[in-house]
């Protein structure tokens, strides 16, 4: 942990400090599941079903062996996940497809994360930092969302969180709303243009900085997105005036070309100076 006035020297030792990390949580692990192993009569593991089950048809007990039965609160057991799983089931159950689908990024350059780091360090170096802003942020997002009412009255709400290779976590979060959303509503909540910087300049700075996908294609053919001389991700878009849905269940957001009220900006980069008019992204407006 980070103190006031006191100096960690395991905080500054990078990839070493994050290798400490992981054998701590390695000898938690361990210990918990010592726990569950020696302890089963009082986690009255002898009632689960499918011990007993095996027992009903006549297995042998001897080629059974020696379980250790995992209960649902030992996370990332089978049935903990399970019990999520039901969880999550239950709501589409009860209340159908869910309203919106957002996915929330963490980035590395949040004044919250580069503020906490030491000299000579990037956030990289300080995953601790990374997942305790994140956490405080999503929390904050979701309080936004279902606390505030920005979109109208919640109903109920569920996140999962993931952590890519890049050592950063994302969020997928569900929301379903006590109105649906209408589809002539779709354009004033999500957006896949070019924000205008006469309207909302900051905004604008946030999605050509980190939202733009490419350059790709025949422009730039060593991009890592790039397969069999296209793009994975299907850009660049074509221009649509209206939000549409494809034939797969996927919507086709809308994306105006500049002669219809789109927004262009020049992006440079390392080989050459593109002016796209294309955008690779969708963000929510949330004002």
């Amino acid at each position: 942990m980070i103190r006031r006035g006191l100096d960690n020297v395991i905080l500054r030792c990078r990839e070493l400090c994050q290798q400490f990390m992981v054998d701590m949580y390695a000898k938690i692990e361990s210990e918990r599941l010592r726990y569950l192993r020696y302890n089963q009569q009082k986690l009255r593991a002898e009632e689960y079903i499918h011990l007993r089950d095996a027992i009903n048809n006549n297995a042998d007990v001897a080629e059974i062996g020696n379980h250790v039965i995992l209960p649902s609160s030992y996370v990332g057991s089978p049935r903990h996940m399970q019990e999520y799983i039901q969880d999550a089931l239950t709501f589409v159950r009860e209340y159908g497809r869910p309203c919106l689908f957002i996915t929330f990024t963490c980035n590395p350059k949040w004044p919250e994360i580069t503020s906490l780091l030491l000299p000579g360090q990037n956030a990289i170096h300080r995953h601790d930092i990374t997942a305790r802003v994140f956490r405080q942020k999503l929390k904050s997002l979701i309080s936004f969302i279902t606390k505030s009412h920005v979109f109208g009255p919640t109903r109920c709400w569920m996140y999962s969180v993931e952590w890519q290779k890049r050592g950063l976590p994302h969020a997928h979060i569900l929301v379903w709303f006590i109105d649906k959303i209408r589809p002539e509503e779709i354009d004033s909540i999500i957006s896949a243009e070019i924000p205008d910087p006469s309207t909302d300049q900051l905004l604008f700075d946030i999605v050509t900085t980190n939202m733009i996908h490419g350059p790709c294609g025949t422009l730039n053919s060593s991009s890592p997105c790039m397969a069999d001389g296209k793009c994975t991700k299907n850009f660049p878009k074509d221009f649509t005036n209206d939000t549409v849905t494809n034939v797969d269940g996927y919507p086709i957001y809308r994306r105006r070309n500049p002669e219809n009220g789109g927004q262009s900006f020049i992006k440079i980069s390392s080989t050459q100076t593109l002016i796209l008019t294309i955008v690779g992204w969708c963000h929510i407006r949330l004002c």
